[in-house]
């Protein structure tokens, strides 16, 4: 057994986003470091993120794009570290990015980028990494105590950076929110988000069978809508506005679906019909539609979708365009943590300092990064969040 180390001034459990930036910062103003990761690597779901390129932050990040059962939680860290902020450390170590759709930024290259770019920070500020070192107990109210197999640490201060349940193949376990829970601490209902929707309606059946056909949608739950492609899948949808959605999804709920994004589907058959009479609905809907939706879409909804627009009722039309724009589904489920980009809940903001991260009841005890109730949308969202409430806790650890 090795004997217990030296007393550190932090000790970070994680070594992902959130914990190296941490570590990092906290490094820089001359605090004594230790991460320990249970990994072999650092930083793997930086490394499998934005396929193989890390999208690392979006330009128009706000506290809106976030869902927490505390709304205004992620204001303070957000607005305290920013997109630009991120992105002048990237520039910085002279990583060549690009922007996509929506205020996307991927590295141009690969996202082993950003985990040296954290890497040679915590570097700079002579930060100690352990890898494969599997926590088993964290005790102490401050200086906290931090056993392994193989070791035993102490700090005067503990933060918690393991990540949520989302992508176990690299290891993502409920270990942070058992610490929560041991030191009295709330953890939020916790679901699988930004994930694809499985749908097990009869109706949809004929819908799997257009597997890897894709189309632009708004897809809408409650208040909450969003506008990109949508994707026909063996179990059901996917595609990056599904996914934005599955974040504010619930089971039991029914999602909404406007093939016809841009107006009102309505008044758009309505005035084909004056003018192309004779142009049927299937022809109609292969205007706005891949041909395969169009077609199955029509056979589904509109029985006389074969015939002549002139020849069609006002009413069918009507009935036909109202589908086009409000298409319920009611999904069945998820395909859970293993597909889910990110978990939906974790511990509650409640207990905990919006500047800090620190629990207000227990100095020297932080949790930041997925581990917390606040969760991002899909498009480099939650990596600002995990800069943003590390840099905070860096701070002043």
């Amino acid at each position: 057994m090795t004997p217990p180390s030296a007393p550190w001034d932090v000790i970070i459990i994680g070594a992902g986003a959130a914990g190296l930036m941490c570590a990092a910062v906290a490094g820089a103003r001359g605090r004594k470091v230790l991460v320990l990761e249970k990994n072999s690597k650092v930083g793997r779901k930086i490394l499998i993120s934005g396929g193989g390129r890390c999208n690392f932050t979006n330009r128009d990040v706000t506290s809106e794009n976030f869902q927490s059962n505390n709304e205004h939680f992620s204001r303070s860290a957000l607005n305290r570290y920013g997109p630009h902020d991120f992105i002048d450390l990237v520039d910085a170590h002279r990583i060549a990015y690009h922007e996509k759709t929506l205020g996307q930024l991927f590295c141009d290259h690969s996202s082993r980028q950003i985990v040296s770019l954290l890497l040679d920070e915590c570097e700079q500020g002579d930060v100690k990494i352990e890898c494969n070192v599997d926590v088993t107990e964290v005790t102490g109210r401050g200086p906290f105590t931090v056993k392994s197999l193989e070791s035993t640490y102490h700090a005067s201060a503990l933060v918690v950076a393991t990540g949520g349940l989302s992508i176990p193949k690299i290891g993502a376990t409920d270990f942070g929110h058992r610490i929560a829970r041991q030191y009295g601490l709330k953890v939020t209902e916790c679901r699988p988000a930004l994930v694809p929707l499985t749908v097990n309606d009869p109706q949809f059946e004929v819908f799997k069978e257009l597997r890897g056909t894709s189309t632009d949608a708004i897809v809408r739950c409650g208040p909450k809508e969003f506008r990109e492609n949508i994707l026909f899948t063996h179990w059901g949808l996917s595609g990056p506005a599904i996914l934005q959605i599955s974040l504010y999804w619930t089971p039991g709920r029914s999602i909404e679906i406007d093939l016809y994004p841009d107006g009102c589907a309505w008044e758009w058959l309505s005035a084909l019909k004056k003018t192309q009479p004779k142009l049927t609905v299937v022809g109609g809907l292969k205007t706005i539609l891949p041909s395969r939706l169009a077609q199955t879409f029509a056979d589904t909804f509109c029985q006389t979708g074969q015939k002549p627009l002139a020849e069609i009722r006002d009413q069918d039309l009507k009935d036909l365009a109202n589908v086009l724009n409000h298409w319920e589904v009611k999904p069945s489920g998820t395909q859970g943590y293993k597909k889910a980009e990110v978990t939906r809940g974790g511990v509650s903001t409640q207990a905990l300092s919006s500047k800090t991260m620190e629990v207000r009841q227990i100095p020297g005890l932080y949790f930041i990064g997925e581990v917390i109730d606040v969760t991002g949308w899909l498009g480099g969202y939650n990596f600002q969040w995990a800069w943003a409430s590390g840099s905070a806790t860096g701070q002043v650890v």
